[in-house]
């Protein structure tokens, strides 16, 4: 009974949040308290509890990269760099989405795709201001472009540091594992974007002889300040990649880099904070919330133990099972909260396999389906609600359905691409 009442809760609440007919953070709060007042999240657990409750190094990661972001901005090395970008691209259309792509994909692996996504989308929008083009389709192609790119690697999306853990697979593994297919799928992104997007090329010449004619370096306020930003950026950077060897939380290194970011830069704390997307991370909090009420019901558990105990000793089979369902699930649920749930479910099939390489194959099912999923919706992956949120505040809006028509192409066709690479791989 409580996980029919919860269920019904969310389903009403994603209704509302994919249709738009009620602000999002507005649904997410209602929804949160309802489930509340029900009994259905484990009461302070949901504040304490990262695997049934709100994910704080999430939030605080979020935080962290918006503080120094904002600050970073203040220097003029955003438009230093969109200007750059359109005169290498010379204002065409799709030879700048082309090189925003790649940024945006080889980035990801490194950073976190959230942190990527902080970084290139004020770029994006203020390159398309000067060339007078949309930004949304530039916007929503660097998001699922980061998605997929930080599938490679073990610190390049959330949902892989928790399978990691879980599953004692190192950075080197998921390089090995996963880079390859990443590699193919984003060279198939870069030609069905050319499709998808056709509608949006625009080419101003008028506005690119204008572009063509600046000085690049002149957008620069501030080089002492950028060179102090840009020196703890890095080391910010670099405690991300130390995370395996240090565990020290990502979300503890760009606490740090923020405090450090605003006394390098003397900052005005009350208009530094204004930088911070505050509706974002309310967003995500309510949303992890209603999460823990399906996590803390059995919804999801019940979901995934179903669609394993269907494939019986196939593990072929479960492998199918995990990606395609977990691609499904993740473009719905939020897939941090998401694959934190399941993973005692994979561990517990993992032990079945006859063999280690077999046991292996199904992580990397569930890690593929997971990440790619990320791509589904809106909702389904941070990075997506980051951008959105970025693009709603600089005055481009990007709907839940402009995002999604788009998100679920590219779904669809990476993970059935990953699908046949995981037959060939590991069971034919």
């Amino acid at each position: 009974m409580s996980g029919a009442l919860a269920l019904t809760v969310f389903v009403v609440a994603f209704f509302f949040i994919a249709t738009e007919k009620i602000d999002k953070v507005k649904v997410v709060l209602i929804a949160a308290g309802v489930m509340a007042a029900f009994g259905l999240i484990p009461g302070a657990q949901v504040f304490f509890s990262e695997h049934s409750g709100v994910d704080w190094n999430v939030i605080f990661l979020l935080f962290g990269m918006m503080i120094i972001v904002g600050i970073i901005k203040q220097t003029g090395v955003f438009d230093f760099l969109a200007i750059w970008a359109a005169k290498k691209s010379q204002g065409r259309p799709y030879r700048l989405m082309v090189m925003l792509i790649g940024i945006t994909a080889v980035a990801s692996p490194f950073l976190d795709n959230v942190t990527t996504i902080m970084l290139v989308a004020p770029v994006t929008i203020m390159v398309c201001a000067r060339l007078a083009i949309p930004a949304q389709p530039y916007l929503i192609a660097e998001v699922l472009a980061s998605n997929i790119g930080g599938a490679a690697t073990l610190i390049g999306d959330p949902p892989n540091i928790i399978i990691g853990s879980r599953a004692g697979l190192t950075f080197n593994d998921f390089l090995f594992h996963m880079a390859p297919i990443v590699v193919v799928i984003l060279a198939v992104f870069l030609l069905v974007s050319r499709w998808m997007f056709r509608r949006s090329f625009r080419y101003n010449p008028d506005r690119v002889a204008e572009v063509m004619a600046l000085q690049e370096r002149r957008a620069i306020t501030d080089p002492g300040l950028l060179l102090r930003c840009l020196m703890v950026l890095a080391l910010v950077i670099v405690g991300f990649g130390l995370h395996a060897v240090v565990h020290v939380e990502p979300s503890i290194v760009a606490l740090l880099g923020a405090g450090v970011m605003i006394l390098v830069a003397r900052s005005d704390v009350s208009a530094t904070m204004r930088e911070v997307e505050w509706p974002t991370l309310v967003f995500f909090m309510g949303l992890f919330v209603m999460v823990a009420g399906l996590v803390h019901t059995g919804v999801i558990a019940t979901a995934g133990e179903w669609a394993i105990g269907a494939v019986g000793d196939n593990f072929f089979g479960a492998a199918t099972s995990l990606l395609f369902g977990s691609a499904v699930l993740g473009a719905f649920f939020d897939n941090i909260p998401y694959v934190a749930t399941m993973t005692p479910i994979v561990e517990g099939l993992v032990a079945q396999a006859p063999d280690a390489a077999t046991g292996q194959a199904l992580w990397w099912a569930f890690a593929l389906g997971a990440d790619f999923g990320g791509n589904g919706t809106a909702v389904a992956a941070s990075a997506n609600v980051v951008a959105i949120g970025i693009a709603a505040r600089s005055g481009h809006p990007i709907s839940f359905w402009q995002f999604t028509k788009y998100g679920l192409v590219v779904t669809v066709f990476s993970s059935v691409l990953a699908w046949i690479y995981v037959y060939l791989r590991y069971f034919a």
